[in-house]
C-alpha cells in the first residue's frame, strides 16, 4: 500500500503560471545572438524554442544547441548568458504573466485543509520562480524555502528530466518520494519526477489546442503519470487516482 501523501510538488511554468510563451518570447532574442555568433544561420522564434526545450532551463537549452550545432561557449560566458537570460524573461514575466486558470483557487483550498506540505520544484532560476509566484499571488503558499530549482538551489546545476532537484526538494522537506505527488506539464518534468520515484499528475490544461492537450495527456502517461488532469477543477481526483486517499490525508 502506497504511504500516505504528505507534500504536494507543484511545477511552475505552464503548472501554476502562464509564463513558458512569454520566457521563450523573450530568450529567442538571446539565443539567436548567440547562434549568429557561433556562426550559425538557424533562427528560433519563441514558439520554436518551446516546442524544442519546453520543460528545460536556458542553461539546458544552450548545452542542447551546443550539441546540436556542434559548437562550445565557455564555461564563464555560458553563465553570463544564463544571467542575462533570466534578467529578461523575469521583466517579461512581471509584465504580462497570469496565473493557470484554476490554480489559485485550489492552492488556497489546500492551504486551508492543511493536509499537505506544499512547494516549487522547476528547472527554472529561484529569482524568476519567486517573480513568478510573486506576480501570481501564489507566494503566500510557497516561501522561498519551499522553492526549489534545478538551475540553482542544486551543488551542480541541472535541468529536469534529470530528477536530482526532486530528490533534493524530498531531503531538503524530509519525504521520502513515496509521500510526495508531483504536478507537471511537460515530458521532462514528468520523467524527472518518475525517475525520482514520485507519482504524477499530469497537468495538460496550459496547451492551446485540444489536439495538443490529448497529444500531451497521451505522452505523459506514456512516461508514467499516474493520472491527467485537463481542468485545476480536476484536482482532487486526480490525487486519488495518484494514490492518495483524499479522507485519510494527514
Amino acid at each position: 500500500m502506497k504511504p500516505k501523501t504528505t507534500h504536494i510538488l507543484f511545477d511552475c511554468d505552464n503548472t501554476l503560471v502562464l509564463s513558458e510563451a512569454l520566457a521563450f518570447e523573450a530568450c529567442a532574442e538571446l539565443a539567436n545572438e548567440i547562434l549568429s555568433s557561433q556562426d550559425v544561420t538557424d533562427r528560433y522564434t519563441g514558439d520554436e524554442l518551446m516546442v524544442d526545450f519546453v520543460g528545460k532551463n536556458f542553461r539546458g537549452m544552450l548545452l542542447d544547441l551546443q550539441d546540436k550545432y556542434k559548437f562550445t561557449i565557455p564555461s564563464e560566458q555560458l553563465e553570463k548568458y544564463v544571467a542575462m537570460e533570466e534578467d529578461k524573461v523575469i521583466e517579461k514575466l512581471k509584465e504580462k504573466l497570469v496565473p493557470c486558470a484554476g490554480a489559485n483557487e485550489i492552492l488556497k483550498k489546500l492551504a486551508q485543509s492543511g493536509k499537505y506540505q506544499m512547494g516549487v520544484v522547476s528547472s527554472s532560476a529561484h529569482r524568476r520562480v519567486v517573480a513568478s509566484l510573486e506576480k501570481a499571488n501564489q507566494a503566500v503558499y510557497f516561501p522561498p524555502d519551499r522553492v526549489f530549482s534545478a538551475a540553482t538551489s542544486l551543488p551542480k546545476p541541472t535541468s529536469k528530466p534529470d530528477p536530482a532537484i526532486y530528490l533534493f526538494a524530498c531531503e531538503k522537506l524530509g519525504a521520502p518520494p513515496a509521500t510526495c505527488v508531483a504536478v507537471e506539464d511537460s515530458k521532462s518534468g514528468a520523467t524527472s519526477a518518475v525517475r525520482a520515484g514520485i507519482p504524477v499528475i499530469a497537468y495538460v490544461g496550459s496547451y492551446e489546442t485540444p489536439e495538443k492537450r490529448n497529444e500531451m495527456a497521451k505522452s505523459l502517461k506514456d512516461i508514467g503519470a499516474a493520472a491527467v488532469m485537463y481542468d485545476w477543477a480536476e484536482f482532487e481526483n486526480c490525487l486519488e487516482q495518484a494514490g492518495c486517499n483524499v479522507s485519510d490525508a494527514p
